[in-house]
């Protein structure tokens, strides 16, 4: 995907059988967030304060992925695993076929602000 200025452009422009989970999990992390900035880095949405990235998500052209700081995922490998989601040190991809839960989101998100101590 090219360089987008904001989330939405960045959305709209992702294959339409994504844009869904892309608009959900940007909800979830509002809500979760509220008082974090909406931001582009990396080339990828997410929230965050200034230059702290707490959460960056992105898609791909059959996925999705969420991106946080490595003690968030490793916190909730079993919650990831019990989901048949696929995790990296930073990211967990998933798809139409198999989508992230809005717990699952939040507890990321809440993990990866606590590990970056905002």
């Amino acid at each position: 995907m090219a360089k987008f200025a904001d989330p939405e452009t960045y959305i709209a422009a992702a294959a339409e059988p994504l844009r869904p989970l892309l608009e959900n999990l940007r909800s979830v992390l509002a809500k979760t967030l509220p008082d974090a900035e909406e931001l582009i880095a990396y080339d990828m949405p997410g929230f965050g304060f200034g230059k702290s990235i707490i959460v960056g998500y992105a898609a791909f052209s059959k996925q999705c992925g969420i991106y946080v700081s490595n003690a968030a995922i490793s916190a909730h490998l079993d919650d990831i695993a019990a989901e048949g989601l696929k995790a990296t040190k930073t990211g967990v991809t998933f798809s139409p076929k198999k989508p992230i839960s809005d717990a699952l989101i939040a507890k990321l998100a809440l993990a990866a602000r606590k590990d970056l101590g905002l």
